[in-house]
Parts: structure tokens; C-alpha cells; sequence
């Protein structure tokens, strides 16, 4: 039952030619159909070319902002911890393999 009503939708949305009116259409000529394709491949191409720029420009400025400018050095604190430290053995408290 529920197979013949999903059939019976789907002929009739393709029946209504409602996909037709957002498909590109291919023009016939074939000189035109060529400039076409090549008018897609050369918008591909200028689109890859602005990105790689982009980011090039983006890791120039990137690079630029951190060699320019210029980070506070580091202070020594006031307050100095003292500890007693012991030395552990690896060998004896690894893992075994």
C-alpha cells in the first residue's frame, strides 16, 4: 500500500515539470555549448585563483602581525617556592612491556 502511494507522488512531481524550471539548460549549438563550458571552467578557475590569494594574503598579515609586534618580557615573580625534590627511578616505576 504504501509503495503504490509513494509511486503514484512520485510520477506526478516529476509530472509536473517543477524541477524543469531550476535546471541550467544546455544551449544546442555546439559553438555556443563549447563557450559555455569554457565561460564554467575559466569561473572555476578565477574563484581558485581569489582563494589561493586570499589565504596567501591571510598568512602574510598573520605573519607580519607577529613579527611586528613586540611581547612584554617575561617577569620574575616575587615570591620564590622552595621545595625538597627527589629523583625517581624510570626503570622501577615504568610499565612493563
Amino acid at each position: 500500500m504504501i509503495n503504490r502511494t509513494f509511486r503514484s507522488v512520485h510520477a506526478r512531481f516529476d509530472a509536473s515539470q517543477f524541477g524543469a524550471m531550476f535546471a541550467p539548460r544546455k544551449p544546442r549549438h555546439p559553438f555556443l555549448r563549447l563557450a559555455v563550458g569554457l565561460l564554467g571552467v575559466l569561473v572555476l578557475a578565477l574563484l581558485l585563483v581569489v582563494g589561493v590569494v586570499v589565504g596567501t594574503a591571510m598568512l602574510a598579515a598573520g605573519l607580519a602581525r607577529r613579527l611586528l609586534t613586540r611581547r612584554p618580557a617575561p617577569r620574575a615573580r616575587g615570591a620564590v617556592v622552595e621545595a625538597e625534590y627527589r629523583v625517581v627511578d624510570k626503570a622501577m616505576h615504568s610499565l612493563p612491556h
